[in-house]
């Protein structure tokens, strides 16, 4: 038996579309119809971002805190952070120890937001339109610190038509299924029932997979009479 001894499928902007049209029972015809698709496109990434995490779109990031400043500006990008630890190094040793993520009324509710200087314990994120970062207590001088954290991303704009798409590769069938029912919902209503259909199937089978593994432990507690 001969195999292509390849695993690089993937589609462009362009093929997905066209993709997408056919299953609608269309075909390509005008620039117009490429350029609402794209539209569709990128507005379906945008409603991934709140259908829960996206493994590929989370980053190892890091931030240099300065002595004294509290409040920090995150990337535009940033959908969320997920967990976070501040970092040190003294003597050529690092040393990572994690943070608290206060809430946004038990930071509302910090009496002393400035003054108070030492390693940050909390932090505090607020999701705005620019992402901000609030650190408690403030950092103080007396060594560097590094806050590392995990982000969430935005998926990337699908940009040019012969762009692929930031996306992992088992989400390739559920972002066809899915610009298609988007599509139908503009050209083909007799079609969206089903597609709408196929698309959620798609999207939670890929969401099923696409999730952390990691071993559990469950030890009973025998301090209970």
């Amino acid at each position: 038996m001969t195999t292509s001894a390849t695993t690089t499928f993937d589609l462009d902007v362009d093929e997905l579309i066209s993709e997408a049209f056919e299953r609608c029972g269309l075909q390509v015809r005008a620039g117009y119809d490429i350029k609402t698709a794209r539209r569709s496109l990128n507005l379906m990434f945008l409603d991934w971002a709140s259908r829960g995490l996206n493994l590929w779109t989370i980053e190892q990031r890091t931030l240099s805190l300065v002595a004294g400043t509290y409040e920090y500006n995150l990337p535009t990008d940033t959908v969320n952070v997920l967990e976070a630890v501040i970092r040190s190094t003294s003597n050529s040793v690092q040393t990572d120890i994690t943070l608290n993520r206060f809430s946004r009324a038990e930071w509302l509710h910090t009496p002393v937001k400035v003054a108070t200087q030492s390693r940050p314990a909390q932090f505090y994120v607020e999701r705005t339109i620019v992402p901000k970062v609030y650190f408690y207590p403030n950092p103080d001088s007396s060594t560097t610190y590094t806050f590392v954290y995990y982000a969430i991303r935005r998926i990337q704009d699908a940009g040019s038509y012969t762009n692929t798409a930031d996306i992992n590769f088992r989400f390739l069938p559920c972002l066809a299924s899915g610009l298609s029912y988007y599509i139908a919902m503009k050209r083909a209503p007799d079609r969206i029932a089903m597609l709408k259909q196929i698309y959620e199937e798609d999207f939670l089978r890929a969401a099923q997979e696409d999730r952390d593994i990691a071993s559990v432990y469950l030890v009973p507690d025998r301090t209970m009479t």
